[in-house]
């Protein structure tokens, strides 16, 4: 799954074995994000709303974290 974080950066998430694996996304990169941690235990229905969490100062009013 993508995400627009705030039209600020994206980021791509996988679910690799009972682990959230997250990646920045460049100009033709992809690199892991070791600094941005996901618990197991949230679902992928709620990774928009965890990630508004997580990222929220970098928001303008009106701004979401928005599924790509």
């Amino acid at each position: 799954m993508k995400f627009s974080i705030y039209g600020r950066f994206q980021l791509e998430i996988e679910r690799e074995d009972d682990a959230w694996a997250v990646y920045r996304l460049g100009t033709g990169l992809r690199v892991k994000a070791h600094d941005i941690v996901i618990p197991a235990e949230v679902e992928a229905a709620e990774l928009a709303v965890f990630l508004d969490d997580v990222f929220h100062e970098l928001a303008q009013p009106g701004e979401s974290v928005e599924p790509l």
